[in-house]
């Protein structure tokens, strides 16, 4: 069966490493079939009676909902057997640090949560509706070669003190690219899946980790109070934020145990990694 992956970029690069037959589709180079859901009419590539789709097209942000994915959608001739679609730990909002698995009620609290949200519903409709299987992997940040952060390191941007700092919740892109392929498999039920690495510790602790690894100084610190009045909106919006998210369904029915439980190694793999290209 043949896979899509819409919406390549760094996760897709990522898939399409162990899954070389598959088709991406995207505005990026990573992507070998043109495809902008903004403005494209048809899709540019035949589909077999037999496919899945992975996609990961963030909604517009300046519209509600997402017109991509339902335009997306309507350009398909027929249903994929397997829809899976990456959305965002981030529907489930503010817990002040409790535990959300998928269980959970969503409460987003941003307007990109409020969309990936209506992205996953408008899906789950539309493969009831068209006998599809339908699952979304609720993701959190994302981490690997080239998304370590860094460059805000060299250049002193702050981070929280550790005591003002929220549990982490992230994944590494070889862990993330697991779970993908994993939700493909036709024994997965469809559905949620919180997709993680179940490491927790905070954001400030992973920059401070990796300027360790790195060899270089750690960042600079400042207070909550300080954070307020420096950091750009879009930075305060995920400080709000504080949950601890539960990963049990993806070891459990996804069976995907991550190769990068802890977060300190996922790091060594990546500068490893960036040292090697």
């Amino acid at each position: 069966m043949i896979t899509l992956f819409v919406g390549a970029g760094y996760t897709g690069a990522r898939v399409l490493q162990r899954l070389p037959g598959a088709v991406a589709m995207g505005r990026s180079r990573t992507g070998n079939e043109r495809l902008d859901l903004d403005n494209d009419e048809r899709l540019r590539v035949e589909l077999p009676e037999d496919y899945a789709v992975i996609y990961s097209v963030p909604p517009a942000p300046d519209q509600p909902g997402d017109p991509r994915l339902a335009r997306f959608l309507a350009l398909l001739p027929h249903p994929p057997a397997r829809l899976v679609y990456l959305s965002t730990t981030g529907v489930y909002g503010n817990r002040d640090g409790e535990r959300v698995d998928e269980r959970s009620e969503p409460r987003p609290e941003s307007a990109r949560a409020e969309r990936r949200l209506a992205a996953e519903r408008m899906l789950a409709g539309w493969c009831t509706g068209q006998h599809t299987t339908a699952v979304a992997l609720r993701v959190p940040g994302i981490y690997g070669p080239g998304r370590l952060g860094t460059d805000r390191i060299r250049t002193a941007v702050p981070v929280l003190e550790e005591k003002d700092a929220n549990p982490g919740n992230r994944i590494h892109v070889e862990d993330l690219s697991r779970c993908c392929i994993a939700a493909l498999s036709a024994d997965v039920p469809d559905g949620v899946y919180n997709v993680g690495d179940g490491d927790h510790r905070s954001g400030t602790w992973f920059t401070n980790e990796v300027a360790r690894q790195a060899g270089l100084p750690p960042p600079p610190t400042i207070s909550l109070a300080e954070a307020r009045q420096t950091f750009s909106p879009m930075r305060l919006s995920f400080l709000r934020e504080s949950r601890v998210v539960d990963t049990t369904k993806m070891r459990d029915v996804l069976r995907v145990t991550p190769v990068y439980a802890d977060a300190a190694d996922g790091i060594a793999a990546a500068l490893a990694e960036e040292a090697n290209q």
